[in-house]
Order: C-alpha cells, then sequence, then structure tokens
C-alpha cells in the first residue's frame, strides 16, 4: 500500500474515532495492521477478555513470527490458565492448557510440564515461583507491564505504537478545502453555495433573471472569494482560511531554521504543486500548512513561527541578524598565555578514557567516562577520585528482551558519552549498548542512582543536557536513526526519525526561547529539529561527508563543526548559522588517520583539536593554526579534550589508560587554591577525639620485574603527581603532613550484624554478595548456605544491602536449607568453595563432596556433578559460557566441565599442590589459577594451554606454600594475588609482579582475605588478629586501619575474620565473616563517606625495579 494509502487510512480512523464508531475503528486497526491501539488493548487485557485480546494481537503478529511475538502470547495463555485454576475450574484449565499452551511444548517441553503439573495442586501458589501470584487484578496488571515491553521491543510493531499528530477533523477539513477548490473553479459561483452531496464535484447553478457575468471577464485579482461552505455534521464551521491552510511550501530551504516559519521539511512534507491543480497558474495562492500542537503530555509547544528569531534566521537582511563581528573593541585582548599549554598533572584511570567533562561550576571536578563501563569523579587539586562507580544493570526487568540478552552474554559495556547538567545536579552517562545512567550529584561523595532507561536499539552514541520550556531534559541519539527526548525521570518526550545512518552526535541549543537540536549522522547528514512532532527542518551535508560533531561557542554565537572524512581526512569549520553554509575553515591537519578527531572551544575565542598525538590550537577569527603541544608526550594519535568553563585548564586523555591535564597561569592557581580547602576539608575527621593520628605507614620493599611496555606499568607521577616537576602549591601554602586514619571505636564507623534464625551458624569459609547487591551470601565450615536479603522500604529506599538496616535472613515457606553433601567428608579438611550465577538465580557449591547446584528461590538442589575424589576446592563461572565451570580440585587438577552435557572438555595440570584461586580475563582471553603451592599459572582460553607459571615471592625465611586467592582489577588486566604473607599485584599482561606489601607494624599478623572494592581503587584486606586494612589498589598504600574493637565485641577473645567480600556497587561497603559463624557489613560514616585518603608517594616506600630475584626455574614450570 502507498504512503498516501496509508495516511488515508490514519484519516479514516480519526474520522471513525470522533464520529464514536468504536467497533469500526478497532477492526480497521487491526486489518490495516498500520495502528497498535495500545488503550483499546490494555482495556481488554486488564477486562480479561483474552479471545478479543488474540484476536486483536492477530492483526499485527502470528504467534510464531518471532521470539517476542511467541512470548507475548504465551503470557496471555499462561495467564488465561491461572486464573481457570484460581477459579477452581479445572475443566477449563485442561481446555487451554492442550487447546493453547500445548503449541508451546515443542519450544520448551520442560515449562510445559510445569505448568501441567500446576494442575495436581490444590492451589497453584504452592508452586515457589508463584508464590507471590496475588489477585487477578494485579496479576494482569503486572503481566500488562510485560506485554507491553515485549510489543516496544517487537520489530513487527516498530513504528505502529505512534498515531500520526493529526489536527482534529482533519478529513473534514480536507474536503472543504477540495469544495473551495471546486466552487472557485464554478463559471457562476454563488455567494452561499448549497452542497448537498459529495459523491460528485460541486457546480453552483446558473441563478434566475440576468446571467452574471462571466469570470473571465472579471481580473483575477478582484474574484470574490466565497464564504465558508456549511458545516458537515455537528463539528461546527470550518474558518474560511482552512481552505488554504493545509498544503506545505515547496520552496527550498534557504537557512537552518527558515523552514520552522512555514512548518515544512524538504524531506517529509507533501508538497501540493500548481500542477495538479486545474486553474491558473497565477490564482495559485502560496499555501502554509497549520502549526501541529505536539501530541506528548506535559511538554508544550516550545516555538512560534513567527517569532522575531525566525526573522533573525531567514536570509532576508534584517537588523537584527545573527552576524559575526570581529571582537569588540572594549574586549581585552587574548594571547598565547591564556591557553593551558603546560602540563599541571598526570592521572590514571586503569582502562581507556573515552569521555570527559568538567563540572560547570567547580572547575576542579572532572567526571571521565571509560572503556570498562566505569566512570569516576575526580577532584583535580587533590588527585583524588572521589567517586567511581562501575558499570552495572541497575533493575533487570526493565531492560528490553534484546538487552537482557547482551547482559547474558557479558557483553562489554563502554561509556560512550558523560555529560554534566547545566546546573550541576545530574550527570549523564551514555553506553555502548542501548543504556543511558542518570545520577544525582549534591555534594563530592554524594553520587546517587537517579534513573535507568534502555534509551536505543544498539549504541547510545551521545547524550546531552537541554532546557526546554526551562524543563530539564536529556537529549540521546543512537545507532537505531533516532534522536530522542526525556525527562530526567526517564520518561520520553519526542522520538524524531528522519536519519537514514546511525545518528552519532547532537547539539542542543537555543536563541532567545527557541529551542533546537542539531544532529549529525555516520553518513555525513545534517539535520535540525525543533520540539514538535513535525520533521526535521535542515538537511545538509557535512565536510567529510562521514562523522562530525558540532559545537557552539561559550556565548551561543558562533557554531563549529569538526569531523573525519572516511579516508581519514580531517576538517574544522564555521558556519554561517543564518544561510546554512560554511563561513570559514581552518587549516593545518597534517595526517591522515583512522578514527574520529574531538574538538572543543573555550572562552569565545579559542578552538583545540586533538591530532597526530598533539593538541592544536586556532584563534576562531583566524584558520592558520595559532600554537600546538605535544603535552610532554604519551598522547594518542587522536586525544580526546575538554576545556573546563574557565578555559584555564584542559584534560587531555593519553596512551597509558589516564589523562592529563593542562593549565595556564589562572589554572595553577585555581589548581593551588582549590588544593588547600579540599586537603583541609577532606582530611578533617567525623570526631578527631576517636582516629588517632599514624605518621605515614612504611611499606614493605619489593623486586619485582615490570616491563616498559607493560599497560600497568606503574608511572613516574606517584599519587599522579611527577616528582621531576615542581609541585603547584607554594610554598607557604603547604598543607600539613598525611595521616593515616584509624577507626577505633564502634562510632566511627557504621555496621550491621547480619540475624542468623536457623541456629546452623560455624564459622564463615566463603563470602559472596549478589551481583544485584541486594542480598549476602555465606558458605560455612559445615557446608550450608545462608542467605541474607535486604528489604525496600522506607528505611532503606533502593533495597540494596547497607549497615543502615537489618536485613531478612531468607528461607522459602518449605523451610529448606541449601546444604551440601558432606557425607564422608572430613570437615577439618575438607576446602569449601562456591560459585554465584551472574542473574543470581543459581549458586553452586561443595564441601569437600559433591558439586551441587542450589535453586535460589527454592534452595531445592537441582543436579550435583564432580564426585570426590579428587575432591573439588574452587569453582568459577566461565564469562562468556555460563554452561562452562572452570573447577579446581584437591589433586592440584583444573578440570574445565560442561554442565549441559556433563562432561570434563580439559584437565589442566600446571600446580603442584590443591588450586585455591582461579579468575578469569575476557580482555586478555585468560584464565589465571593459583595454588597451595604458591604458584600462579596463566592458560589460554582459547586452547587451555598453559602460557606461564610464576612462583609468589615470599619473604626471607618462609616457605613457598600456603593457599593464595586470585581476583582481576576491572581493567581485566591488573590482578591481586592474595597469600597470608603479602599482596602482590601482577600485571597479567605480561605475567609479572609490579607491586608488594607484607604485613607490618600495626598490621604485622598473617593476612586472612583481601578483596577489590567493586571499582577496583580500595583493597579490603582482613587479618589473623581481627584488623582491617583498606588500602589504596594502585599503590598498595595503607589508607585507613579497622581495629577489631571498632567492630568485634569486647571480651571475645580469638574472635576474628575469615573472610571479606565487597559490595557489586557501593566501593566503600564490605562485609566479613567471622570464626564464630556471624556476618557484619560495614561502611564509613555518613559524614567521612569513605575509607581515609589517598597516602602521598613519601608515605609509600613500595618499590619497583627491572630485575626480578625469581630464577628460571621459579619463572616456567
Amino acid at each position: 500500500m502507498s504512503s498516501l494509502s496509508r495516511e488515508l487510512v490514519f484519516l479514516i480512523l480519526q474520522f471513525l474515532e470522533e464520529e464514536k464508531f468504536k467497533e469500526s475503528v478497532h477492526r480497521l486497526e487491526k486489518e490495516s495492521g498500520f495502528f497498535f491501539n495500545t488503550k483499546y488493548f490494555d482495556e481488554k487485557v486488564l477486562a480479561g477478555e483474552w479471545d478479543e485480546v488474540e484476536k486483536y494481537l492477530s492483526g499485527f503478529t502470528k504467534l510464531d513470527d518471532n521470539r517476542y511475538s511467541m512470548k507475548i502470547f504465551f503470557e496471555i495463555r499462561k495467564q488465561k490458565y491461572l486464573e481457570a485454576l484460581d477459579k477452581q475450574d479445572k475443566a477449563k484449565a485442561v481446555e487451554i492448557l492442550v487447546q493453547d499452551l500445548r503449541v508451546f511444548s515443542t519450544f520448551n517441553e520442560e515449562l510445559y510440564k510445569e505448568i501441567t503439573q500446576l494442575l495436581t495442586l490444590h492451589n497453584f501458589r504452592e508452586n515457589e515461583q508463584l508464590s507471590k501470584y496475588g489477585d487477578t487484578k494485579t496479576a494482569r496488571t503486572i503481566m500488562l507491564g510485560e506485554l507491553k515491553k515485549l510489543i516496544e521491543a517487537n520489530p513487527l510493531f516498530r513504528d505502529k505504537l505512534t498515531f500520526p499528530t493529526l489536527r482534529s477533523s482533519r478529513l473534514r477539513t480536507l474536503i472543504n478545502q477540495s469544495l473551495n477548490w471546486q466552487h472557485q473553479l464554478c463559471k457562476n459561483p454563488r455567494p452561499n453555495p448549497d452542497i448537498k452531496t459529495l459523491f460528485t464535484d460541486h457546480t453552483c447553478a446558473v441563478p434566475n433573471g440576468p446571467l452574471a457575468p462571466s469570470p473571465v471577464n472579471q481580473p483575477v485579482t478582484t474574484l470574490t472569494k466565497p464564504t465558508a461552505f456549511p458545516s458537515l455534521g455537528a463539528h461546527g464551521p470550518f474558518p474560511p482560511g482552512a481552505a488554504v491552510a493545509a498544503a506545505a511550501n515547496a520552496g527550498a530551504l534557504a537557512s537552518w531554521m527558515a523552514a520552522a516559519a512555514s512548518g515544512a521539511s524538504t524531506v517529509q512534507a507533501a508538497v501540493v504543486t500548481p500542477a495538479s491543480i486545474p486553474m491558473p497558474q497565477n490564482q495559485v495562492s502560496i499555501l502554509k500548512r497549520p502549526r501541529t500542537p505536539p501530541a506528548t503530555p506535559g511538554v508544550v509547544d516550545y516555538q512560534n513561527p513567527d517569532h522575531e528569531l525566525m526573522k533573525r534566521l531567514r536570509p532576508a537582511p534584517s537588523v537584527e541578524e545573527v552576524t559575526y563581528p570581529a571582537p569588540r573593541q572594549h574586549a581585552p585582548a587574548l594571547s598565547l598565555e591564556d591557553l593551558p599549554l603546560k602540563a599541571a598533572l598526570a592521572l590514571h584511570q586503569g582502562s581507556t578514557v573515552t569521555s570527559m567533562d568538567f563540572h560547570p561550576m567547580q572547575n576542579t571536578l572532572l567526571l571521565v567516562g571509560s572503556a570498562t563501563g566505569e566512570i569516576t569523579l575526580w577532584e583535580l587539586a587533590v588527585r583524588e577520585k572521589l567517586v567511581s562507580k562501575p558499570f552495572k544493570i541497575w533493575d533487570m526487568a526493565n531492560c528490553s528482551p534484546p538487552l537482557q540478552a547482551l547482559i547474558a552474554k557479558e557483553t562489554p559495556m563502554s561509556v560512550t558519552r558523560v555529560a554534566w547538567s547545566p546546573d550541576g545536579n545530574f550527570i549523564g552517562v551514555a553506553y555502548t549498548k542501548h543504556l543511558i545512567h542518570l545520577y544525582a550529584f549534591s555534594g563530592p561523595n554524594d553520587l546517587r542512582q537517579h534513573a535507568e532507561v534502555d534509551a536505543h536499539m544498539g549504541a547510545v552514541n551521545d547524550l546531552a543536557f537541554a532546557n526546554p520550556n526551562r524543563q530539564l531534559c536529556v537529549v540521546t541519539c543512537g545507532d537505531d536513526q533516532l534522536i530522542k527526548v526525556w525527562d530526567v525521570s526517564g520518561r520520553k518526550h519526542f522520538t524524531f526519525e528522519g536519519h537514514e545512518a546511525p545518528v552519532y552526535s547532537i547539539c542542543p541549543h537555543h536563541k532567545e526561547n527557541i529551542q533546537f537540536i542539531f544532529s549529525t549522522a555516520i553518513d555525513g547528514k545534517i539535520k535540525a529539529w525543533l520540539y514538535d512532532n513535525m520533521g526535521s527542518r535542515v538537511d545538509y551535508d557535512a565536510p567529510g561527508k562521514w562523522c562530525t560533531t558540532m559545537l557552539y561557542s561559550a556565548d551561543g554565537t558562533r557554531l563549529f563543526s569538526c569531523g573525519t572524512s572516511k579516508d581519514g581526512d580531517f576538517s574544522l569549520v564555521e558556519w554561517n548559522e543564518s544561510e546554512g553554509s560554511i563561513k570559514r575553515t581552518y587549516l593545518g591537519f597534517q595526517k591522515k588517520l583512522a578514527g574520529m578527531v574531538q574538538f572543543d572551544t573555550s572562552k569565545n575565542h579559542f578552538l583545540a583539536v586533538g591530532e597526530d598525538a598533539q593538541i592544536k590550537f586556532w584563534d576562531m577569527d583566524n584558520i592558520n593554526v595559532l600554537t600546538s603541544t605535544d603535552a610532554e608526550g604519551g598522547l594518542p594519535a587522536l586525544p580526546r579534550l575538554r576545556f573546563n568553563r574557565e578555559g584555564n585548564l584542559l584534560a587531555v586523555t593519553t596512551a597509558d589508560n589516564g589523562f592529563k591535564i593542562l593549565a595556564n597561569q589562572a589554572g595553577f592557581r585555581s589548581l593551588r587554591a582549590m588544593e588547600t580547602s579540599a586537603f583541609e576539608k577532606m582530611r578533617t575527621p567525623a570526631d578527631s577525639s576517636l582516629i588517632k593520628a599514624v605518621p605515614g605507614a612504611p611499606v614493605a620493599s619489593v623486586s619485582c620485574k615490570v616491563e616498559l611496555g607493560s599497560p600497568v606499568r606503574p608511572s613516574p607521577m606517584l599519587n599522579g603527581v611527577d616528582p621531576s616537576k615542581p609541585r603547584i602549591d607554594d610554598s607557604t601554602d603547604k598543607p600539613k603532613p598525611w595521616q593515616l586514619a584509624e577507626i577505633l571505636d564502634p562510632a566511627q564507623c557504621r555496621q550491621a550484624t547480619l540475624p542468623d534464625t536457623t541456629g546452623s551458624s560455624t564459622k564463615v569459609v566463603r563470602l559472596l554478595y549478589t551481583n544485584s547487591g541486594a542480598g549476602i551470601l555465606a558458605l560455612g565450615f559445615n557446608g550450608i548456605q545462608r542467605l541474607w536479603k535486604w528489604v525496600r522500604n522506607e528505611q532503606n529506599p533502593s533495597g540494596k544491602a547497607t549497615a543502615a538496616a537489618v536485613p531478612q535472613h531468607w528461607q522459602p515457606n518449605s523451610g529448606l536449607l541449601m546444604t551440601n553433601d558432606v557425607s564422608g567428608v572430613n570437615l577439618e579438611e575438607a576446602n569449601p568453595c562456591i560459585a554465584l550465577s551472574k542473574n543470581d538465580s543459581y549458586v553452586m557449591s561443595a564441601a569437600g563432596g559433591k558439586v551441587s547446584l542450589f535453586n535460589m528461590m527454592t534452595f531445592k538442589v537441582m543436579t550435583t556433578f564432580m564426585p570426590p575424589p579428587p575432591a573439588s576446592t574452587f569453582l568459577a563461572f566461565h564469562p562468556q559460557d555460563n554452561n562452562i565451570i572452570a573447577i579446581g580440585m584437591e589433586d592440584s587438577t583444573i578440570h574445565i566441565y560442561n554442565v549441559r552435557v556433563d562432561e570434563v572438555k580439559s584437565k589442566l595440570k600446571g600446580h603442584q599442590k590443591r588450586i585455591t584461586g582461579l579468575a578469569f580475563s575476557t580482555t586478555l582471553n585468560i584464565l589465571v589459577s593459583s595454588g597451595a603451592d604458591a604458584q600462579i599459572c596463566f592458560w589460554s582460553i582459547d586452547t587451555w594451554e598453559k602460557r606461564k607459571s610464576v612462583a609468589i615471592q615470599m619473604p626471607a625465611g618462609k616457605v613457598a606454600i600456603g593457599d593464595t586467592r586470585v581476583q582481576f582489577h576491572v581493567d581485566q588486566i591488573r590482578i591481586l594475588a592474595v597469600h597470608e604473607t603479602q599482596l602482590a599485584i601482577f600485571d597479567a599482561s605480561k605475567m609479572e609482579c609490579i607491586r608488594q606489601w607484607n604485613p607490618q607494624d600495626s598490621l604485622s599478623s598473617h593476612i586472612s582475605s583481601a578483596v577489590y572494592a567493586c571499582n577496583s581503587q580500595l583493597i579490603y584486606t582482613t587479618f589473623r588478629d581481627g584488623n582491617i586494612g583498606v588500602f589504596d589498589a594502585d599503590t598498595l598504600g595503607l589508607r585507613c586501619r579497622i581495629s577489631p574493637s571498632a567492630y568485634l565485641p569486647q571480651g571475645n577473645q580469638g574472635l576474628s575474620p575469615l573472610v571479606v567480600a565487597a559490595h557489586p556497587q557501593e566501593p566503600n561497603q564490605f562485609a566479613v565473616g567471622l570464626n564464630d559463624g556471624s556476618v557484619k557489613v560495614i561502611e564509613p560514616t555518613e559524614a567521612e563517606g569513605k575509607w581515609g585518603m589517598v597516602p602521598p608517594s613519601e608515605a609509600i616506600n613500595t618499590s619497583t625495579s627491572t630485575t626480578s630475584n625469581q630464577t628460571p626455574e621459579q619463572l616456567q614450570r
């Protein structure tokens, strides 16, 4: 069916709706398949009219069209089945089972069997998975929410969920327009024509009496315009102007936004030309299309097409037209000294920096996004990471099925864009797959989850904040060729369609009170949009016809773009905004490079571009390069860059997974001033009487080999400061010496002891947070697992684990315990192990016997495998396939086991004693194992061949034995190795140790456990004497010591932590499992917000060298 025929159907649908022909409306919707009426569908679902629901759906999809359709029909029929069971109508339930649900048995026979078994229950709620099923109305509402998500994700419903924006009675308007044209063609037009039929063309009858003069003899310009025709039906008369208010202006767009005045679009608008009308061309008046009010509730029409600003943006001369004059005479002259050219400091992010943005008011506060999906907030003045948030899904239930599938495959998520809101109260983060995250920011240590939006299919390529109608909104674009506008609660207001390629960047802007958005796509097209539903107003080609970014100068008067062609040519231009043409092309690009060039503007005067491993600067009024800098080396070929608001600091990415800050004199002063105030504020304890000041804790030296090419080679810039350069602070402004914070009293931290209602507690040997962050799982010495869950309430609105609320010791209604098979096992010699599935549905564990797979909802054992001997000692899921498990064994081997086929695929041999640790890296494609022989082995995931074996370097007089644990940093390159004698950081890409710490001074006892914080910026370490140390993960410098007196009951000699676990989303929260079976969650006080400060370089005696004390025999076995 042609596009015009399709539009005619919509006009008929509108007419039928207005005339209250309800059944006809929905029948036409279904038969045409053009518009899926969600309101009607919702009504029928909530009313339980299942036959009508399926009948209506059948006009748009069939059960076997795709997996979304199948899921939709399954959910409907399942609800229908459950309602029959709830009414105790077993006969009806059997009928539904046989006639409606049997079709799904061919796709999932086990599920069909499980559904069938519900017939045997007196109340189907006895089934654990249906135990929370409420009343019918609630169940229908919940199911409807799921159906809506499936329908929105189903490609068959694409473009069918939104009714086009039409003026009321549009079909009647068109008929009246037609009648007006017909009347104008009458040979004898009468002033008050009587229209009695639409079946034939209108003509006025010849009047009685003398003949009227022929219109041919009259001048065309004096032709009397007839009055409006009588109304058709009960909708009232159409205004006379309506007859000439429907067609679009066919003229070419002469400026960026001139089309906004006429409502025309060169791409979407249907045009009525004189050739289509049988009348002399000089009688055709220029027709204008009326503006259509936006259909989205809550967002009003932001622009008036006749606004004075629209005139300013037209090419016709105007006294108020925007021009670009030379710098004002009274403006102070700018020089090279105003450019930030000198490197002030260098900081290590830990992974490739993909986006940066300075806070709009706090000039030394920098937001950084990285390739691992992590975002970090840096206070540059003190070189401190204030907050770091690794990528996590906040609410899996709200994710679309395609995104859930990607998450199940553990598809890497990288940050594409980070941005501050104009008021600095919100942070927006866009990712390479589907999502945007919005955080609320109210202080340096207060970054809270605000909204998670499944925004686009594929990558979200750009994100920006805008304020249409003084309402803060987020604008996004993506690989799905769409631009979308959301409010900060995540509610969508607009979707702009028109690009024919993935949209690469967006640039929201405003002129006075006219709000608009520029967008660019990877086919080189530039479009502009108003906040309405009338299509793009501009369609131009960007220089290079590929990826382009657009930016305005700080005062909003000058528009620039910078882009790359497919051949690697770069372009930097200024646009004549009034004419939509290029005003100035800047010179100075020397090389062709693969990749996207980045640029920024500063002080309404300078442009900066990262190219050829340097930063080039231009004066906006001069096409030649002003100057350039390589920032003293270390930049990638195409560095990313970002000015702060004042233009005195410039953040530039480096090739070693970090960034540098360049500054001018004002920038150095800003850093110096902020450093003093920030340091004083951050070092002041919540209660100075309770925190003991300890001079910088010394750290034992280590001799570890590090090659220059290592991605995690320690930078000569310790703690972000290059010792070869003078510090930016003056001698008179030096802060007081760094002091180690010690937590000595329970009042100095927040803590919660988890309740035990089963009496099954015994010493905790393994401890895990659930991946959702809402629960903790503990494996006891006796093989029994305990689960605690935090509930969402007023005290704990997030529902996440917290020391501020006591969780529930959770058990199913059956009263089952998750108990491992320990028959015939000597528990004193057993080495319990545990692993949790990524979706928290299953837990796998063993305690010297068979490995058991438990259902986390029912606590039932789903299956058992790998009976001893040898016994399993460590478990790890393959990161890309949940059916593959690496199992460390008592006999020192590692089994690569496929659960689905119950088969050991490979058996790895390389250790001398039992396996005590396993960790996968998808970045390096390796498995790292550790054993009781104090060895670390590196294995290829592709071939399962051993690449290298490294011995833990033991302190003098110590034998190289003992359990060793391993855990990867979030960058998937560095790895933490934990032995009772040390903490060691290895560069897994070089398979060599780069840093080491040995127990000493106040932390001289043996280490019992250690773990990275979720952002890998801290290492939580427990000691056998009850002490807990919080270390900086980069330097292994001690930040904070928590004394046993701060969290253990007084008088309990011998009580100590055996294991520690870190919260998966809150970097300052951890939990410890004690040898008496209790579990405690510990956090810093709200006033402190974190555990101590990064120790300065002089307080860290960790040393590195390019030699190694290890013999070849130790390194390769």
